[in-house]
């Protein structure tokens, strides 16, 4: 890869209730890695354990910028079976940015047609601007919809560096090769992310960018090489 992964903009802290730093820490860490920027995007409260949706009304108390390092403020929105979100619109509006994931605590496999369908209405959302590890076959989605959908919204799919390096989600290379692909044919936006739960793994992409040189991925559509093409993306006028 020629151009530096810059931005980790899908990270916990222990507001999400199943991760073992501070924001100040991860973005100290960030600092020490030579990362530009920084997101905090703790899940929404239809993870067990997370946050109240308050804390996303007074998140913006967050420094925009610690240790040299810009601070964003997103949430991991968590789909439900309705193919609403655990977060609503009132909670997300003062946010940057919203990332909508599936995840096993909030939802369980409605087949590989309704799982599509739910996302893509949760895609439509204009606060939602990314897709977190949309690689898992426990919860099948079409890829041949779920990218021209993710290009018609403006929403990158992300490639999960936490996915890779443990491997345990059902068909996971398989999966994110497979929408790779179709990323680069429909000219779609990609995201890479550590997805770190602890300070020692904010700004680890090393798995995810073997993984994008192995398939010769187009930098061009990757969205966090570049803070101004990543605030451009979201519309961010600071």
């Amino acid at each position: 890869m020629k151009n530096r992964l810059l931005m980790d903009l899908h990270t916990h802290t222990l507001a999400s209730g199943h991760a073992y730093g501070t924001v100040r820490e991860n973005a100290m860490a960030a600092a020490e890695k030579g990362l530009t920027g920084i997101g905090v995007t703790e899940h929404g409260p239809g993870m067990p354990g997370s946050c109240h949706p308050l804390y996303f009304t007074n998140i913006h108390y967050i420094p925009r910028q610690l240790y040299g390092v810009n601070v964003y403020y997103g949430v991991e929105n968590d789909m439900m079976e309705d193919g609403s979100m655990s977060l609503d619109d009132r909670f997300m509006s003062g946010l940057d940015y919203s990332i909508v994931g599936i995840h096993a605590t909030c939802y369980h496999d409605l087949g590989i047609e309704k799982n599509t369908e739910n996302l893509i209405k949760c895609m439509s959302n204009p606060k939602v601007f990314f897709v977190s590890h949309p690689d898992d076959s426990t919860y099948p989605l079409d890829y041949e919809q779920i990218v021209p959908a993710a290009k018609q919204y403006g929403v990158a799919l992300e490639v999960n560096n936490n996915t890779i390096r443990n491997g345990w989600k059902k068909n996971c290379m398989e999966n994110i090769r497979t929408y790779l692909d179709l990323c680069m044919k429909y000219r779609s936006s990609i995201i890479v992310s550590s997805d770190a739960h602890d300070p020692s793994t904010v700004g680890r992409f090393q798995e995810a960018i073997a993984l994008l040189d192995e398939v010769g991925f187009d930098e061009e559509l990757i969205v966090n090489n570049s803070e101004e093409k990543f605030r451009k993306f979201i519309g961010f006028t600071g």
